[in-house]
């Protein structure tokens, strides 16, 4: 007996309905910054255009500032499975391998095109370290250049001399050394409590880090000196990326080289208008004056000679292949 059009329809339906949905998977992403911060922000839409590649099968669901792990934390329980992907500073895996640390090495990459050579120069290396901890790198994206706060304005360095010094990483922590300053660890989202409570006096960090924690509650003089460019690297359990179907984990990692583009164009736009915001609201812009421009070349050369002695042949090659690129 031969099916009509409209039975053979209704049975491919209920045929249909009666086959198992493709799964959904879940995943909690931390990340140690706040929703207005742009880093948060691109992360946000890399989340949503993940959900919209894969139909909702790959769901993302961002705890921001903190929320979910601390910044410390983040990386290890990435590497233990705790949570499948989230987004750190690069540069606080140092003291695993100094190779991590270059791009806060100051002014060996003070500008978006040497940031750019510098990253494409080193992501190899980056890229095969997390690999020997069962992590995958999918998009780095820098911050504006990080400059000088302070509670008043410093023409001669000496000034600095026993200052607190909010750092973020060993490498703010050794300029503060090199300054004669005294670093205290403080993360992003403390940094309006250390200064109201007098652990820290001063720091340097982005324009954007500036604005979002209200900068000009605390300190009043900006000295742009523009010093590096530290970058955010969002990562995944490898594991569980290759549990993925391979159409969620094309369309994952679609969207981390879209995100990698759109973040670094946001880093960019965000000097301008976060310095002229920081302005706005009272604070003194100002460029530093040559004796403190000095004081702090002479830093980073030293900090250079010091990371190339820890980085040894491999940090030496690295190098060579951004000095090459430039």
């Amino acid at each position: 007996m031969t099916l009509s059009f409209r039975s053979l329809a209704l049975a491919t339906a209920l045929t249909a309905l009666t086959l198992p949905a493709a799964a959904q998977t879940a995943w909690d992403m931390p990340t140690p910054y706040g929703d207005t911060v742009f880093h948060t922000m691109n992360i946000m839409e890399f989340a949503d255009d993940v959900r919209d590649a894969t139909g909702g099968q790959l769901d993302i669901t961002v705890h921001s500032a903190g929320s979910l792990f601390g910044h410390p934390e983040i990386k290890d329980a990435i590497r233990r499975g705790l949570a499948p992907i989230g987004e750190i500073l690069l540069s606080r895996l140092a003291n695993e391998n100094a190779l991590f640390e270059v791009d806060s090495i100051p002014f060996l990459a003070d500008s978006y095109t040497d940031a750019r050579a510098l990253w494409a120069a080193s992501r190899p290396a980056v890229e095969a370290l997390l690999a020997e901890q069962g992590l995958t790198l999918l998009y780095a994206v820098p911050w504006p250049g990080q400059s000088l706060y302070l509670t008043e304005e410093v023409t001669d360095p000496a000034a600095l001399q026993g200052v607190t010094f909010r750092a973020y990483n060993t490498a703010t922590e050794q300029l503060a050394n090199i300054l004669g300053m005294v670093p205290t660890q403080v993360e992003a989202g403390d940094i309006p409590t250390a200064f109201a409570t007098g652990r820290v006096a001063a720091m340097m960090t982005s324009p954007s880090t500036g604005v979002s924690s209200q900068a000009w509650d605390y300190t009043s003089v900006y000295i742009d000196v523009n010093a590096w460019l530290p970058k955010n690297v969002v990562f995944v359990n490898t594991d569980a990326l290759n549990a993925l179907p391979g159409d969620s984990r094309a369309a994952l990692l679609a969207a981390a080289a879209e995100a990698e583009t759109r973040g670094w164009a946001m880093s960019e736009a965000e000097t301008a208008t976060q310095i002229a915001t920081l302005q706005s609201n009272g604070m003194t812009v100002i460029q530093p004056s040559d004796a403190l421009s000095a004081a702090l070349s002479a830093a980073g050369e030293q900090m250079t000679a010091e990371w190339l002695a820890r980085a040894g042949d491999d940090g030496a090659a690295l190098v060579a292949a951004f000095e090459a690129a430039q």
